[in-house]
């Protein structure tokens, strides 16, 4: 996720203070290398598929990004999802894989946006295509976001069929959605641009009004090709499924544009009569700025795996007047938990300040509970290494602590968001957020790092079992042997660990720029006032 082309000081639904791009930060020699090279790679991911956007344009076809800029309210931002999706698979030929999905304002409503890139394999699907379109209408359904389809696709790419088509998760979903979120009173409205094939042709079916533009857009079941083979009839795309044609003849579409321009008018026309949501009545109070420049938060970037940094002070830097009012300070510490304003939304904040013991579990679910008794919403803030373990650890019940605040979480019906600022090993990545409990967003900067347990760690702990192994069979294993072994498992942990091969697999939702962290926060905490909350129907017990 980032904020790359359309981050323009905003001030919509929320205040935005301090709000600056990558691209607008006086950046200096101090920007840690791995945010220096994230931006590297987003901005060369812009570069990719050059001929094929010249093509498109010399259609009279505007780009994905451009159609997305013009559909946008001016002075509000754009938060793009999951930007990274299928980077390093395909041979690099699916970049973001072919498709863009974000949360933008239209007409002052806060919408979801997801929109085919037609120069990416003639915007067609493969799993990640799949998966992270369905990401994005599962954030709209809860968070109330109204849906924006821009479709300008072929469908399925045929060669990875088999990986997108059948499964309950697969290309059949995204119709499911469409219709169970327009019975919750989900807006759905679609703008043809491009092609619109097969099944993906029950997208603009299914929206509550479609826009198709003229000469340009199609939408048909089965091509000229197929027609031709089935039937043995002639007939141009145009004749079979184009704008006129759907407009006055089969009512599959609504309106009739002249290009992507008028499309896109008529697109903002249609939200002036879609109701605004009831917002959720969360605590909220006057917006205040931290006092800190966005990046000064790369001071407290913290190491993956390494010493750690007290996070209190990478708090301030996303909070208002960098205030935080800190519960059960005392007891287990490794744990930090409190009370802040992050641009005058009042949230409850869990960050690592270390590996989980049992007390910083028991305070973890304590305050779990407390947030949603008082219906505030969680920030985690997560870099940790997992649970303590050991003999006397277990003896203690760590497993039955850690179980209670993994519980609480999953009972948990406030919102929450959660940040990967460092580490995210084992059962630790369970109990502070991680993608199996259902944050509302989960992001990762770029010095993250996500697995069963840290490469060095999985490289010993496989050592031991090969020894064992050797003990059991009367043989013994070589130090060269052994060390080998060692160096191979801990460079395959450090490639499936880093978090470009996560995003990639859409494990997050995006990775950002440290420096856009609160931004992108403040905009999460906005869209969850969408949807009224239910509150959580355990009561506090002491732990």
């Amino acid at each position: 996720m980032h904020l790359s082309w359309l981050l323009r000081h905003a001030i919509y639904p929320i205040k935005m203070t301090n709000t600056k791009t990558y691209n607008n930060l006086n950046h200096t020699e101090s920007v840690p290398h791995e945010v220096a090279e994230f931006n590297k790679i987003l901005q060369n991911l812009d570069k990719l598929n050059f001929k094929q956007k010249e093509r498109h344009k010399k259609r009279g076809k505007l780009l994905t990004k451009e159609r997305i800029d013009l559909l946008v309210d001016s002075h509000t931002p754009f938060i793009e999802l999951s930007a990274l999706a299928a980077y390093g698979q395909y041979k690099d030929s699916f970049p973001s894989a072919g498709i863009i999905t974000g949360i933008g304002v239209i007409e002052g409503r806060e919408t979801m946006i997801i929109a085919n890139d037609a120069t990416t394999k003639g915007g067609t699907y493969v799993k990640e295509t799949i998966k992270k379109h369905l990401r994005a209408q599962e954030i709209a359904s809860e968070n109330n976001l109204a849906c924006v389809y821009l479709v300008d696709s072929g469908g399925i790419f045929l060669p990875e069929q088999a990986n997108v088509f059948p499964d309950k998760d697969d290309f059949g979903r995204i119709f499911y959605n469409q219709a169970r979120m327009s019975a919750a009173g989900i807006p759905q409205i679609s703008i043809v641009m491009g092609s619109c094939t097969a099944g993906g042709a029950y997208i603009p079916a299914m929206s509550e009004e479609t826009i198709i533009v003229k000469n340009q857009g199609t939408i048909f079941l089965g091509g000229p090709p197929l027609v031709k083979a089935a039937t043995g009839e002639d007939v141009t795309a145009e004749e079979l499924g184009g704008g006129k044609m759907h407009t006055s003849q089969s009512g599959v579409a609504d309106h009739l544009a002249d290009d992507d321009h008028h499309a896109i008018e008529i697109c903002r026309d249609i939200f002036k009569s879609l109701p605004i949501p009831e917002k959720e009545n969360f605590l909220k109070e006057e917006a205040k700025p931290t006092g800190f420049a966005p990046e000064d938060i790369y001071e407290e970037i913290p190491s993956a795996g390494h010493q750690q940094k007290d996070v209190r002070k990478l708090i301030q830097h996303l909070t208002d007047e960098a205030k935080f009012s800190e519960f059960k300070a005392d007891y287990g510490s490794t744990l930090v938990t409190g009370y802040a304003s992050i641009n005058g939304n009042k949230v409850g904040i869990l960050a690592n300040n270390g590996i989980l013991f049992s007390e910083s579990a028991q305070k973890g679910a304590h305050f779990i509970q407390l947030c949603n008794n008082r219906n505030l919403p969680m920030i985690f803030l997560q870099n940790i290494a997992g649970f303590m373990v050991g003999k006397a650890y277990e003896k203690q019940g760590i497993a039955k602590d850690g179980a209670k605040m993994v519980n609480a979480l999953a009972n948990s019906k406030v919102p929450f968001f959660t940040i990967m600022i460092g580490g995210s090993y084992g059962a630790g990545n369970y109990a502070m957020g991680g993608r199996a409990f259902g944050p509302r967003l989960l992001l990762s900067w770029p010095n993250s790092s996500i697995s069963v347990m840290g490469p060095q760690q999985a490289a010993d702990v496989l050592a031991t079992v090969k020894i064992d192994q050797a003990k059991s069979l009367g043989t013994e294993i070589s130090e060269e042997e052994l060390e080998n072994m060692k160096q191979q498992t801990k460079a395959g942990f450090e490639k499936e660990a880093s978090p470009y091969y996560a995003t990639s697999r859409l494990w997050d939702d995006g990775i950002i720029d440290p420096a856009n962290t609160r931004t992108i926060l403040s905009i999460g905490l906005s869209i969850a006032q969408n949807k009224q909350n239910n509150s959580s129907s355990y009561g506090i017990f002491r732990m």
